[in-house]
C-alpha cells in the first residue's frame, strides 16, 4: 500500500498543472516515478510509517475502547458515543504520529533516486538541527494532523459501528465476513472523501515550501483557505484517489482483524 501514499503525497503537494514534471494522472504518477526513481521511488519514507504502526494502531483502538468507556457515565445515544468516542481517538492517534509524519512526507516529496536521498535518521536530525522539536520543526503540521486523525476515526468508527448496528447479523459465516468487510470498505471510503482537506493542508505544511527559506503554508485552515483561492475548490482533494485505494479495503482489513482477534481474546481470555 506504501506506493499509493507516495503518489498521493506527491499529487498533494504539486500546485502547478501545467508543470512539465506534474503528474497527469494516476498511471502517469506511477510511470514517471518508476522512469525517474527508479522501484525504490515507491518506498521513500516506508521507515517512518513501519516504526509508527504497531504503537500507532494500538493507540487508536485502545483509546477508542477507553474513551467509549468514560461516555457511557454520560447520557450520550450509542450513535453519538461511537462518533465522539472515534474523534478522541484520532485527535490522540495524531500527537503520537505527528513527528513520523514530518519525516515520512519530506522523504516521500523527494524526487531525486532512493541512493540520492538522505536516510530516514539523517533527514530526522537534520530537521531536529535546522528547526528543533516544535511546531516550526519536528512537529510542524500538528493542528492539519489533528484534523486529519480526528475526522477520520470520527467518521470511520461512527458510520462503522453505527451502521453495522442497523443491519442484522447474517448466520453464515461467510455472509457475515462481507457484511462487515463492506462496512468497513465504506466507512473506510466516506472518512478519507471528508478527511481529504486536512489530508492535503497536512502535506503542503509538512512538505517543501514553493520558496526555500519562506513559510508559505504554515496554518491548517489558512493552508486551506490558500490553496483554495489559488487552485480551486478541487485542489483540497488531490490525491483523492490513491487514498481511496488505500484506506478503503485497508480500513475494512483492520477493522476486522480488530473485531475478530477482540473477540477472542474475550472468548479465550
Amino acid at each position: 500500500m506504501h506506493p499509493l501514499d507516495v503518489v498521493k503525497t506527491r499529487f498533494q503537494i504539486q500546485r502547478c498543472a501545467t508543470d512539465p514534471n506534474s503528474y497527469k494522472s494516476l498511471g502517469d504518477s506511477f510511470r514517471m516515478i518508476f522512469q525517474v526513481e527508479g522501484l525504490f521511488g515507491f518506498y521513500k519514507g516506508i521507515l517512518p510509517p513501519i516504526l509508527a504502526e504497531t504503537p500507532k494502531r494500538a493507540v487508536k483502538f485502545f483509546t477508542f475502547e477507553q474513551y467509549k468507556k468514560l461516555l457511557g457515565y454520560v447520557s450520550l445515544s450509542p450513535a453519538l458515543t461511537f462518533t465522539i468516542a472515534g474523534l478522541g481517538s484520532g485527535l490522540t492517534e495524531a500527537i503520537i504520529v505527528n513527528p513520523f509524519e514530518v519525516v515520512k512526507v519530506g522523504l516521500q516529496a523527494n524526487r531525486n533516486t532512493f541512493a540520492e536521498q538522505p536516510s530516514t535518521m539523517g533527514y530526522a536530525r537534520q530537521i531536529i538541527k535546522k528547526e528543533g522539536w516544535g511546531l516550526q520543526g519536528l512537529n510542524k503540521g500538528l493542528t492539519a494532523t489533528l484534523g486529519r486523525h480526528g475526522v477520520f476515526n470520527m467518521v470511520y468508527f461512527g458510520f462503522y459501528y453505527n451502521v453495522k448496528n442497523m443491519i442484522p447479523v447474517n448466520k453464515d459465516p461467510t455472509l457475515e465476513f462481507l457484511r462487515k468487510f463492506g462496512i468497513g470498505l465504506l466507512s473506510g471510503t466516506i472518512a478519507s472523501v471528508i478527511n481529504i482537506p486536512f489530508d492535503v493542508a497536512k502535506s503542503r505544511i509538512q512538505g517543501p515550501q514553493p520558496v526555500p527559506g519562506e513559510i508559505k503554508y504554515r496554518t491548517c485552515f489558512k493552508t486551506m483557505a490558500t490553496v483554495y483561492q489559488e487552485e480551486g475548490i478541487l485542489a483540497l482533494y488531490k490525491g483523492l484517489l490513491p487514498k481511496i485505494m488505500r484506506l478503503g479495503p485497508g480500513g475494512a482489513v483492520m477493522l476486522l482483524v480488530y473485531e475478530y482477534t477482540y473477540s477472542w481474546l474475550q472468548e479465550n481470555w
